[in-house]
């Protein structure tokens, strides 16, 4: 993946257990995680219907996609993250 323009949204293109996202939910890149081995991170920032910061994470850069014209916004409920 080509690396996004920084403080774009994009959508999840996997679930992400441990900050209970799943795959198709948006959020906002906020930067690029460079590294010497292995795969490239995301910072990302997650926010709630209300514009409300609820998460901020970090992902592989292959766990992101930029959003599309014939993708359509959704809501679901975010379930308790068990502590």
């Amino acid at each position: 993946m080509i690396q996004p323009e920084r403080y774009t949204q994009v959508v999840l293109t996997r679930n992400v257990p441990e900050a209970n996202l799943k795959q198709g939910d948006v959020a906002m890149y906020i930067d690029y995680l460079p590294v010497t081995e292995g795969e490239a991170g995301a910072i990302l920032e997650v926010f709630n219907v209300l514009g409300d910061s609820i998460a901020v994470v970090t992902v592989p850069i292959s766990a992101i996609a930029p959003l599309r014209a014939d993708y359509v916004p959704s809501v679901r409920l975010l379930d308790k993250v068990q502590a």
